[in-house]
C-alpha cells in the first residue's frame, strides 16, 4: 500500500510520503502540446509512482515528448479511447491505480485526495467530480446537459446517486481493475465502468474536482452527437444486460399496452354485434399479446441467468481474496 509516516508524531524524524504502489495511467492521442506538462506534474506530486502514457497511434510525437519527460510509454495501436483502457488494465501491475487524461484539464494537485478517498473508505472507484468547479470553456456546448442525462439514467437504473459519468479523473482498487471485463472501444468506456462497478456491488465514491479548459491549440477529441450517441447506446446495452427482467419487462408493458389498444376495436365489435369487423386489429393485438407474453418469459429467464453469474463472480471474488490473504 500507499507509504506512510509512522511511528510518534511528535518525535519521529519526518518520512516523505511515497506512492511506489501507485501506477498513473495517461490514455494519449495525440496530445504533444500538454503530455510533459501532465507526466511532469503526476511525477512531483506522486513520488515514486509509475506514470504510463498509452500512446494510440498520435501523429504528433506524444510519445517521445512523454518518454522525455520521464513517462513509461506504451504503444496502444487499437485506436479508440475504450480499447486503450482494456490495454492499460491487463497489462498494467499495481496495487491502486489512477487514470487521468493527457490533455491538462485535470489537475495533478488532486491526486492524492483521490487516492486518499480511495485508501481511507470502503469505494473500489472514486470518480473525479466536475460539475462544481470548472473553467469558463472547459465544457462543449451541451456536454453539461448530456452529462447530467446520462447521470440522471443510470441513477434512476440502479438506485444510486451518480452525478459525473463521463469524468476521467478516476482511482481504483486492483480488484475493480483486474475483475471487471470492459468491451466499450470508444468514449463509452466511462459510462460502462461505473455501470459495471454497479452491476457488480463495487462501491463508487465521488469527490469535487477542479476542471479546467484546454489550451490554446489543443483540441477535444470528443464530438458532440456522435458520441454522445455512442454513450447512450451504452446505455441501452449494459441496461439489458445487467436489467433484463425491468429490460424486457418495459417492453413487455408497452407491448401489452399497444395489445390492450389494437384488440378494443375487435372487442367491442363482439360485445356489440358477436361480430369481428376489424379483423386485421384483432390479429395484430394478438400478435402484440404473444411478443408481450415472450418478452416477459425472455426478461425472466435472462434475469436469472445475470443473478446466477453474479453470484459466480462475488464467489470467485472472495477465493481469490482469500487466496492472496493467505500468500
Amino acid at each position: 500500500m500507499l507509504g506512510r509516516p509512522r511511528g510518534d508524531v511528535e518525535e519521529a524524524t519526518p518520512v516523505a510520503r511515497t506512492f511506489e504502489s501507485v501506477a498513473v495511467l495517461l490514455p494519449c492521442y495525440n496530445e504533444s502540446i500538454t503530455v510533459q506538462k501532465v507526466v511532469t506534474e503526476f511525477i512531483a506530486a506522486l513520488p515514486g509512482a509509475r506514470v504510463y502514457v498509452f500512446d494510440n497511434n498520435s501523429t504528433d510525437g506524444t510519445g517521445r515528448l512523454a518518454e522525455e519527460a520521464g513517462a513509461i510509454v506504451v504503444r496502444s495501436p487499437r485506436q479508440g479511447k475504450g480499447y486503450v483502457v482494456q490495454h492499460m488494465f491487463r497489462d498494467v501491475e499495481a496495487d491502486v491505480y489512477l487514470m487521468a487524461d493527457g490533455d491538462d484539464t485535470y489537475p495533478a494537485s488532486e491526486a492524492v485526495r483521490l487516492l486518499d478517498s480511495l485508501l481511507d473508505s470502503d469505494a473500489d472507484m472514486v470518480v473525479g467530480v466536475r460539475l462544481e468547479q470548472f473553467h469558463s470553456g472547459a465544457f462543449r456546448r451541451f456536454h453539461q446537459f448530456g452529462n447530467r442525462l446520462v447521470a440522471f439514467l443510470i441513477s434512476s437504473l440502479f438506485g444510486a446517486r451518480i452525478t459525473d459519468v463521463l469524468s476521467g479523473y478516476r482511482a481504483f482498487e486492483r480488484d475493480f481493475v483486474k475483475s471487471v471485463p470492459l468491451v466499450s472501444g470508444g468514449f463509452g468506456i466511462e459510462t460502462e465502468m461505473t455501470m459495471s462497478a454497479l452491476a457488480k456491488g463495487f462501491a463508487i465514491r465521488e469527490i469535487p474536482i477542479p476542471y479546467g479548459s484546454r489550451p490554446e491549440g489543443s483540441h477535444s477529441k470528443l464530438s458532440t452527437y456522435s458520441d454522445g450517441a455512442v454513450v447512450l447506446r451504452a446505455i441501452f446495452t449494459l441496461f439489458k444486460d445487467y436489467k433484463p427482467f425491468a429490460f424486457f419487462g418495459t417492453v413487455a408493458v408497452l407491448l401489452a399496452l399497444l395489445s390492450l389498444a389494437s384488440g378494443a376495436l375487435p372487442v367491442l365489435d363482439y360485445l356489440r354485434e358477436q361480430y369481428v369487423h376489424h379483423v386485421p386489429l384483432a390479429i395484430l393485438a394478438a400478435g402484440l399479446g404473444i411478443c408481450a407474453a415472450l418478452s416477459a418469459s425472455v426478461g425472466l429467464v435472462l434475469s436469472t441467468i445475470a443473478r446466477y453469474q453474479k453470484e459466480t463472480f462475488l464467489l470467485m471474488q472472495r477465493v481469490l481474496w482469500e487466496r492472496s490473504r493467505r500468500e
